[in-house]
């Protein structure tokens, strides 16, 4: 065998283990703030409606700018509960913590298979969150 041809047997068989077809999204599960409280110790849960939010986001996942826009959502969303300094540091975390690259539990699209990056859902995959979260 040639060496061009050993170089291109592992290649080969790295895109023979991605599947063709869209994978199914797993259903939705939000773990709240993640590592982070769920809200001040005189409140417990005042921004937890905001991190549901965020997780939803997360969970069905796209582009690198449709995350920066939740991230952004999820930080007005705290301000407006009258934290914006708890805000800015929640936003710092999930923009260092959210990457979709590593295999964490609140990675940027959680709900599909590891690894799948940034990338606009398909028509099918829109089709599969819908169903996923008609009784949200």
């Amino acid at each position: 065998m040639s060496r061009p041809v050993n170089r291109l047997i592992p290649a080969l068989a790295l895109l023979a283990s991605f599947p063709l077809h869209a994978s199914e999204i797993r259903p939705f599960e939000s773990d709240g703030c993640s590592a982070f409280p769920d809200g001040t110790p005189q409140q417990q849960e005042l921004w937890l409606g905001c991190c549901r939010a965020h997780d939803l986001a997360y969970w069905r996942g796209g582009t690198a700018s449709e995350r920066e826009a939740a991230d952004l959502e999820l930080r007005e969303c705290v301000a407006s509960l009258g934290e914006p300094e708890i805000a800015d540091v929640m936003l710092a975390g999930v923009r260092a913590g959210g990457t979709p690259y590593l295999p964490t539990r609140f990675r940027w699209g959680y709900g599909w298979p590891y690894p799948r990056g940034y990338k606009a859902l398909t028509r099918e995959e829109l089709e599969q969150i819908e169903a996923a979260t008609e009784d949200r």
